[in-house]
């Protein structure tokens, strides 16, 4: 790579230029040890190196992705060659980040609502991200929609933490990536998703605000506006891309660069199709892109199966979704491409 961004302005518009996105690598050892579990893979960290390594070494890295989220370990880790596995990202032209939260714990007991923790030691964790050269940083937070949910209590304390998380990854010159995820899974309507994630990122800008966060430098990594998973009315490509920019046009700054959507368990074509509505109806100042871990990752992980040999039939498979949501992000994309 010849020039690496500098700015946290530079960086968070680098990362999403020209339809590129996100590689979401950022799994847990829990979380990748379940996905090696279901093609048969024992998750040892030889092999987590060599799927990473497989992935950042795939033809579409250069044209397709601006920026990977990492898990601690592959940030430090080293390719089979002995090079470090973010200088191979780097190579590619796309910029290493990392994943910060610590995961979710119960915001009450025996409630059903999440806190995200990792707020504490995230300063000095933060400075050494810095040192080991990531230029971007992830916190999730978790919202649920059921009966009596999400509080009020939920949203604030959800909303203060990415804030306060936010402040500290720009102190530390790394782009903040902001995700409130409001999980699809539930029997609610689309109009109830809409009512929760409106009413969440103007609590999330409105934090941001008052910590004096640098919007041009930072990232929104969303959920779209979508039907409960268990509802029996599914909205189709236009209803959700409608209902998605209406809501991110009432409560997202216009200087925000970029906006790179979490696929939030949709299907790899639908978290596509999705995006592409999206960008085929247009009218917005922010670019519109991706932040995409299983819709990226899933027809590589079955296509590679923890066989040397399937290595680049796995990474044609990787390439061709990084690509597909590439063309979603500029809005040229079409169903008759997948095959």
């Amino acid at each position: 790579m010849k020039m690496i961004p500098k700015t946290l302005e530079d960086i968070a518009s680098y990362i999403v230029k020209d339809g590129k996105g996100i590689l979401a690598a950022d799994e847990s050892t829990g979380t990748i040890e379940k996905r090696f579990k279901s093609i048969d893979v024992e998750s040892t960290e030889d092999n987590r190196r060599k799927y990473r390594e497989m992935l950042f070494r795939s033809p579409a890295m250069a044209e397709a992705i601006g920026g990977v989220i990492l898990f601690d370990e592959t940030l430090r880790q080293k390719a089979q060659d002995g090079s470090y596995l973010r200088d191979v990202i780097l190579n590619h032209g796309s910029l290493p980040g990392i994943k910060v939260d610590q995961g979710v714990k119960e915001l009450e007991d025996n409630s059903n609502e999440k806190i995200t923790t990792g707020l504490d030691g995230l300063n000095e964790r933060c400075r050494e991200y810095d040192e080991l050269g990531a230029k971007f940083t992830k916190w999730r937070a978790v919202i649920n929609i059921s009966d009596g949910m999400p509080s009020t209590k939920c949203i604030n304390e959800n909303m203060l933490a990415l804030s306060k998380y936010a402040l500290i990854a720009q102190e530390n010159n790394m782009v903040p990536i902001v995700e409130p995820e409001v999980i699809m899974d539930g029997p609610h309507t689309i109009d109830q998703c809409y009512d929760v994630t409106k009413n969440t990122l103007s609590v999330l800008f409105e934090m941001l605000d008052k910590k004096n966060i640098n919007i041009k430098g930072t990232l929104l990594k969303p959920n779209m506006v979508v039907s409960g998973t268990e509802n029996s009315h599914q909205a189709n490509y236009k209803e959700v891309a409608e209902k998605t920019l209406d809501c991110l046009n009432s409560s997202v700054p216009d200087e925000l660069p970029g906006i790179v959507f979490l696929s939030g368990g949709q299907s790899d074509v639908d978290a596509t199709a999705h995006l592409d509505e999206m960008n085929k109806i247009g009218g917005f100042k922010w670019k519109l892109s991706f932040s995409y871990g299983r819709a990226l990752q899933q027809a590589a992980l079955k296509a590679w199966s923890g066989n040397d040999s399937n290595l680049e039939h796995a990474q044609k498979a990787f390439s061709h979704r990084a690509i597909m949501n590439m063309k979603a992000s500029l809005g040229e994309w079409s169903e008759s491409l997948e095959s």
